[in-house]
């Protein structure tokens, strides 16, 4: 699944008030989870270090591109010895902010919905599903892993008891923008939306998109070309299309 939005990496470790942070580029901020679950792979398979050259290999970038993103975020290798594996990690997740806990809110518990709330990538990453929101009055009051399921015009009044960091849209297109509006007066400034619509938010709200039907249509571009030509090399690793607005630009 690709990765919920992901909060601004750290300059260093303990920034003072008024440091400006490292403006650090998405790709290189895409990769890092990439980076991360290989690390994690090898620290469960007993390796504790690691070379550029085997990191990029595992990650389909070279390692010129593997040391530059992770000098973005502070010095971490030795020169002929490589990289830590479990401080490597650390310094990952610091960065992506995975050090703290984060609160989602899911807006639509249908099919979808449901397979989110439930998903155990969530609480592993410290994101927690504290919210689920949904208009049907049978699903209404709805109890999942612990969580009611409650009307979106009650999402001000949840927010009161409960900062909610992250909203999950889930919903049809036709009501996903109300939604939207509803998450943004709530306070919420991180969204990402599986709704197959355009979603118009004001300045300062991460907005990301996830479009299956999308990401299905670039399969079928390569899979067509790999049958025309039969050339394997022609379908590359990529990845999400999912767009990003910050803001209505």
């Amino acid at each position: 699944m690709p990765s919920l939005p992901l909060p601004p990496d750290h300059e260093s470790d303990t920034p003072g008030p008024g440091t400006s942070l490292r403006r650090i580029p998405e790709a290189t901020v895409v990769r890092l989870p990439v980076y991360q679950r290989i690390l994690e792979e090898l620290g469960r398979s007993g390796t504790t270090t690691v070379s550029s050259e085997r990191l990029g290999a595992s990650a389909h970038v070279n390692a010129a591109q593997v040391r530059k993103d992770l000098s973005l975020l502070g010095s971490f290798g030795t020169r002929g010895s490589g990289y830590d594996v479990t401080y490597l990690a650390d310094q990952i997740d610091h960065h992506l902010g995975l050090d703290r806990e984060w609160t989602v809110v899911i807006a639509g518990i249908g099919n979808l919905g449901r397979a989110l709330a439930r998903s155990q990538g969530f609480a592993a990453r410290n994101f927690a599903v504290a919210a689920m929101i949904d208009t049907d009055p049978a699903i209404i009051g709805e109890r999942i892993d612990g969580v009611e399921v409650r009307h979106p015009d009650d999402l001000a009044a949840i927010t009161e008891s409960t900062p909610l960091s992250i909203g999950v849209i889930t919903t049809p297109a036709s009501v996903a923008q109300r939604v939207t509006d509803l998450m943004v007066g709530a306070g919420i400034r991180s969204l990402l939306n599986f709704a197959p619509c355009r979603l118009e938010v004001p300045s300062g709200t991460l907005l990301r998109y996830v479009d299956l039907s999308m990401e299905l249509q670039v399969m079928s571009f390569y899979q067509a070309r790999h049958l025309h030509d039969g050339n394997v090399a022609a379908m590359p690793v990529i990845g999400s299309v999912g767009r990003t607005f910050d803001g209505v630009g």
